[in-house]
């Protein structure tokens, strides 16, 4: 039986379709992506901010081909290859695997996305693992949450906008939002006191793993009924209006970086992918680690 997912459209559009195609060259790093996956984006934002020159290969996951599947066995996007002396291509798979290599492998490529200083690598690499281990799979369960049988009502399915409160799924939903908006909030409060990103006016490693996800919050309110981040003066105190400010802040910084914008595809493409993961029938490995009550795999 086909893979519902296997049917995502071929290619990447807008501002990562010129992108796309301005790395079709021979290069020795070949970076193997899927062009709506935000892991890899981590990996392409790093290779664009350090303009590490690559050959961008679109993969389909979901489709795996015998020649992807001997480079990785798992089938998954992000893989990268780098030969080595001899000209054979080594892979390499996991984003912050891939994102710590880059950093040891091309130093003369500026910037430096983790810090000199011994401690606050270390502190970047806890945050890093906070994003991974705690943010992104509250993302998921948030968006995945479907209501009992027993607790759906027009006022609670998880279809288009909405799914707000009333009965039980709409409790269940707004738990949910609770506790994926309390590890922003988290996150938010380690911000750099004036910023714009983690570690202050430069962007690291923790940037990069977060803001594939950060511009894919829309999701909530296409999906979820939205996320509820307070607006600028509706925090319930003086101490959260700080702490969204500074969400705010890193938000917009991260949107603005042009490595961002440009390994974006056109909204209307991501739809159909996200509705399956609102919908929970989304069938990657993350969705079904969610699914199963894991973190991400």
């Amino acid at each position: 039986m086909p893979v519902p997912d296997a049917d995502i459209h071929p290619e990447a559009t807008g501002p990562a379709k010129a992108l796309v195609a301005s790395h079709q060259a021979e290069q020795p790093l070949k970076f193997y992506a899927g062009w709506f996956c935000p892991f890899v984006q981590r990996v392409w934002l790093a290779l664009e901010e350090k303009q590490i020159p690559y050959q961008y290969i679109e993969v389909n996951p979901y489709h795996k081909a015998p020649s992807f599947l001997a480079l990785n066995p798992r089938g998954l996007v992000p893989t990268i290859t780098s030969p080595d002396e001899s000209g054979s291509a080594r892979p390499l798979y996991e984003s912050t695997v891939i994102l710590e290599y880059l950093e040891e492998a091309y130093p003369t490529h500026t910037p430096a996305l983790l810090p000199k200083d011994a401690y606050l690598r270390a502190r970047a690499r806890i945050w890093i693992d906070y994003v991974t281990s705690r943010i992104i799979p509250a993302f998921h369960r948030f968006l995945q949450h479907q209501p009992t049988p027993a607790s759906s009502s027009p006022d609670t399915k998880q279809t288009g906008r909405g799914g707000g409160g009333g009965g039980g799924g709409g409790d269940e939903l707004h738990s949910l939002r609770e506790e994926f908006r309390a590890t922003l909030k988290e996150f938010a409060r380690e911000l750099h006191p004036q910023g714009p990103y983690f570690l202050g006016e430069e962007l690291s490693l923790v940037d990069v793993v977060l803001a594939p996800w950060a511009v894919r919050l829309w999701v909530f309110d296409e999906f979820k009924g939205g996320l509820g981040v307070p607006a600028p003066g509706e925090a319930d105190s003086e101490e959260e209006e700080r702490v969204w400010a500074r969400w705010r802040r890193w938000v917009a910084a991260v949107e603005g970086r042009r490595s961002v914008r440009e390994t974006l595809s056109e909204r209307d493409w991501y739809l159909p992918i996200y509705q399956r993961y609102a919908e929970d029938k989304a069938q990657s490995e993350l969705a079904r680690a969610v699914r199963k009550g894991r973190g991400v795999p």
